[in-house]
């Protein structure tokens, strides 16, 4: 069928509409991001964004900017017609959001679209309504001044890209997320987000950021984040904000950067602010960051990509290394610099050498199948793994020998002796596994005790954090957790499992929605192991943390007590060996020399 000659022809307008509507119009948050844009580039100092079903069967975003003028309405609707270009040199000197002339034309083809504006010289406003691409007539209306851009029905023409999108939760969390980004780029204007049941944000345009980081993640996250400030004589400057190293996520979604200020997702950026954390952050833990990049027009191509989240510098190595000496600034005059010995530094060949040679035995580390040759998933990597967790707990028991404690070191490990030579457990990964299996077995028995807290907590999540956390209630009181909405984005955590008697109840129920912010399957379908070894890693005790000998040695007979002793619940190693032999044959006491 496919060496049939088909004549060539040109596409109706309306396949070339829709197929250019593709391009920008993906999801409800890209018509919000585009309107949004609109709004800041028209000099808006109020966007007021409505949505209803998670923005398929509404988007509503007003503004209070310059307006379109009557005459000009019609053209705003029609493709390729801008006020913010005029000549092809023009893409190479960008000082807007919007230059494409695309974003009206590709939602109203898309969808059921009404434009209501009035500029400050007219006394009334103007309407025009598009349906599929099809503008109507202009009519004389009432207005206040600026635009309404009403979006209705989004993808009723292409039903087949209704099918493409995801759960309304995960729709209404982009759409916060873009929100929430632009309300921080742009703090001097007040952004109000509304989903027809409560206002979801709403900031005070007052220019105060760490207030909206406040709103956001809670005041004492907004506390906790560094200011970042730098700028070179070549046009360079950077703003915003960076956590320190004890304040961090499991995954990259809250590396936030604006160039020029747009949103973009570029990829040398986020390497080049994780370089400057390299050694100051575990394995799998990520910063949260909002940076805000003023770079000159004309050394940042931002025509490379229709959605223009993506862009081009002129000279990136030089961004590269501006942004990681700022960011690394920053961090060092609020963290010292940990020391660590160039003898550890090396290839992972290198250290697994190392490893025969001084004789440390990985069998009593991990499971019998597990070898130097075979070693155990990272701990990130074991998450991403939807067994990784209860795989374990099938395989038969193997125990410790009696182990007699010997002390702690470097307030992070502790050092046991053995019938059979020495042992280092960490005492992290090693709590983990008590917690863990504790919770389990409390599970198991339906019997998870709560201890009421005296004083109730109020935890600030971010909005898409938060409509997560609702939605999964009824599954924390199963685990021991009494958790309440507390208006906003704000919730009362009123108990909590007496496991965790002590702990902070705000980093336990971070610790249960911040990994499944983008899961498509919802935290109650998830296997319940995977959320208690969530939990269990947050609630464990700390590398760092020192503990009193009677900690040391009730942590030591809790390891021995359990069914899996030899990894954490996601297959990190609890400890090494050393044997009596290996020991002698180092010392030169057995064997030739």
């Amino acid at each position: 069928m496919y060496n049939l000659r088909m004549p060539i022809r040109l596409l109706s307008s309306e396949v070339s509409s829709q197929i250019a509507a593709g391009e920008v119009v993906e999801r409800p948050a890209s018509v919000v991001k585009e309107l949004v844009e609109n709004a800041l580039d028209a000099g808006a100092k109020n966007i007021f964004i409505s949505i209803a079903d998670a923005g398929k069967t509404l988007i509503e975003v007003a503004d209070d900017g310059h307006g379109i003028p009557a005459n000009e309405l019609e053209l705003a609707a029609a493709r390729h017609a801008t006020s913010k270009l005029v000549q092809s040199e023009d893409l190479f000197h960008i000082q807007t959001l919007g230059f494409r002339g695309e974003a009206l034309a590709s939602i109203g083809s898309v969808s059921q679209m009404t434009i209501t504006a009035r500029v400050e010289s007219a006394k009334e406003g103007a309407r025009i309504k598009v349906e599929g691409g099809i503008s109507g007539k202009v009519e004389k209306v009432g207005a206040p001044l600026g635009a309404t851009v009403r979006v209705e029905n989004l993808f009723y023409n292409v039903p087949a890209r209704l099918k493409f999108l995801k759960t309304d939760v995960t729709e209404k969390r982009a759409i916060d997320a873009l929100v929430t980004r632009y309300a921080l780029a742009y703090p001097q204007v007040r952004f109000k987000l509304t989903d027809g049941k409560q206002i979801t944000l709403q900031t005070a345009g007052d220019g105060d950021r760490r207030a909206i980081l406040a709103a956001l993640y809670g005041v004492d996250v907004a506390k906790q984040m560094l200011e970042v400030m730098a700028q070179e004589d070549y046009g360079l400057s950077i703003a915003g904000f960076i956590s320190p190293t004890s304040l961090t996520r499991s995954n990259r979604k809250e590396l936030t950067f604006f160039i020029n200020g747009r949103w973009v997702q570029e990829i040398s950026l986020n390497s080049a602010l994780l370089q400057a954390y390299h050694t100051l952050l575990m394995v799998g833990r990520y910063p949260l960051t909002v940076l805000f990049l003023d770079i000159p027009a004309e050394d940042v191509d931002v025509n490379v990509h229709p959605t223009k989240a993506e862009v081009r510098f002129k000279q990136q190595d030089k961004i590269f290394s501006f942004v990681q000496r700022s960011v690394r600034k920053a961090l060092l005059a609020y963290t010292p610099v940990p020391t660590v010995s160039p003898q550890l530094w090396g290839t992972r060949s290198q250290t697994e050498s190392a490893q025969r040679e001084i004789g440390i035995d990985w069998s009593i580390a991990h499971d019998a199948e597990l070898t130097i040759d075979n070693p155990p998933l990272s701990a990130e990597a074991a998450q991403t793994s939807s067994s990784s967790v209860t795989q374990q707990e099938t395989l038969p028991r193997v125990g410790l020998p009696l182990l007699r404690l010997i002390g702690q070191i470097g307030a992070t490990y502790l050092v046991a002796e053995g019938p059979d030579g020495l042992y280092l457990i960490d005492q992290h990964a090693a709590h983990e596994r008590v917690l863990f299996e504790k919770l389990m077995a409390q599970r198991e028995n339906k019997n998870i005790p709560a201890q009421a807290l005296l004083t109730p907590e109020i935890v600030t999540l971010p909005p898409q954090s938060a409509k997560a956390l609702v939605a999964q209630l009824e599954l924390l009181q199963r685990f021991g957790f009494e958790v309440e909405e507390f208006g906003g984005n704000a919730f009362q955590v009123r108990a909590m499992p007496a496991l965790f008697s002590g702990a902070d109840p705000a980093t336990a129920l971070r610790a249960l929605v911040e990994d499944f912010e983008e899961d498509e399957t919802p935290l109650a379908a998830e296997v319940e192991a995977k959320i208690a070894a969530r939990v269990c890693k947050r609630m464990a005790v700390k590398g760092g943390q020192t503990l009193t000998k009677e900690e040391q040695s009730a942590l030591t007979r809790d390891l021995e007590a359990c069914q899996a002793p030899r990894t954490c619940p996601h297959g990190r190693p609890t400890m090494i060996h050393l044997s009596v032999d290996s020991l002698e044959k180092q010392f030169g006491r057995k064997g030739s020399r």
